[in-house]
């Protein structure tokens, strides 16, 4: 481990502690993780992955994604919401290395700790919303879903379709600055779990958005190679605070039954736990070690062993968690041991881009030669 990153993991355990004793109550009333994102910046968390020449921390992928799975283990609300403005920059960071735009955006997150806000996972490959085309520009009218960490957000990365003579073809790629006319947030965010993620919908009210600022345009319901991208840099991002809560769901119930007698059922539950641990943590390394550490040209197969990997990620995870609660037994219930909380949050990982049964699909029609999307 290097010493930068060292730098960002001891910080994540002097933070931490403060952290997990704010993240009942942020739970308890459905509140954004505010104060923890002023921490952050001030360790300038936001920055980790904007390369050094750049102005940031420097961190590579697999040592952001292991940043971001320790800090589960203290609040797991403040890990996902910061992991969905890393995946952005990540993202970012890679198109920079193979000679795309970005450096501009890169430098700004490295100078101002910008608080980057993502729509993908509700827009995907059709996008919502509608773009109308007026003289410089675009007119957005939107409503996007699941934007975390929008309470302390300062640009919103988001796309929407293209409207031209009835015709809905082409989807459009833009930022948009949270505070720009017509962008308002609302408060919806009431939810099973990841309460503190802070991920109201944002609406668009004919926001105008100008020619220069359109970084892509693709296809409407196609895959696009830009998926390709986003897929492999973003999964492992997304996914390492669910491997972080599921690792933190275990250690509370090897502590709750390391006292009582060896009851053989107690035995078995913990071996049990422990083979769905390891089946998640070997699964989510091969996430990881597919990015590579960005040294990566993602291509279509990339993007479907990753997705691949998230489903078993997912799945083990949501496991081992539930596994965790079933040993404990009913103390598991009370919110004060949090697994409850744990178990909650973990649900999050099915929902995540793709979730199961489309990806199989997604896999499938691979599988067959057929183009991933029908």
């Amino acid at each position: 481990m290097t010493t930068n990153v060292q730098r960002f993991v001891d910080a994540v355990h002097t933070l931490g502690r403060a952290f997990a004793e704010r993240a009942a109550k942020h739970d308890r009333d459905g509140s954004f993780v505010a104060e923890n994102y002023v921490e952050l910046k001030q360790h300038r968390f936001l920055s980790a992955p904007v390369p050094r020449e750049l102005g940031g921390g420097g961190l590579s992928h697999s040592e952001l994604c292991r940043v971001l799975r320790e800090l589960a283990h203290y609040c797991s609300s403040t890990a996902l919401a910061l992991s969905m403005h890393m995946h952005l920059v990540a993202t970012t960071v890679l198109r920079h290395r193979q000679g795309q735009p970005g450096e501009a955006l890169l430098r700004k997150v490295a100078t101002s700790e910008l608080v980057l806000v993502s729509t993908g996972a509700g827009d995907w490959v059709d996008s919502v919303g509608r773009a109308e085309p007026v003289s410089g520009g675009y007119r957005i009218t939107a409503v996007k879903r699941f934007c975390s960490g929008v309470p302390a957000g300062d640009l919103l990365i988001t796309s929407a379709p293209l409207e031209r003579e009835g015709s809905t073809s082409e989807v459009l790629h833009f930022p948009v600055p949270l505070r720009a006319e017509g962008v308002s947030i609302l408060d919806d965010w009431d939810t099973l779990g990841m309460r503190a993620t802070g991920s109201h919908s944002v609406k668009l009210d004919g926001v105008f958005v100008p020619n220069e600022a359109i970084v892509l345009r693709r296809p409407r319901g196609e895959w696009h190679p830009f998926w390709n991208i986003v897929v492999t840099v973003a999964a492992p991002l997304f996914m390492a605070p669910y491997v972080g809560i599921a690792e933190r769901a275990a250690a509370i119930a090897r502590d709750a039954v390391a006292g009582r007698d060896p009851d053989p059922l107690v035995v078995l539950g913990l071996g049990e736990l422990e083979n769905e641990l390891a089946a998640m943590q070997m699964a989510y390394r091969e996430m990881v070690e597919l990015t590579n550490d960005y040294d990566v040209s993602p291509t279509l197969d990339h993007a479907n062993r990753m997705l691949i990997r998230k489903t078993l990620t997912a799945n083990a995870a949501r496991a081992c968690v539930a596994k965790a609660m079933a040993l404990v037994g009913g103390r598991a219930f009370y919110r004060s041991m949090d697994l409850e909380r744990l178990f909650r949050d973990v649900q999050g990982a099915a929902l995540h881009p793709l979730p199961e049964r489309k990806q199989q699909l997604f896999t499938g029609r691979l599988a067959l030669g057929l183009a991933p999307i029908g």
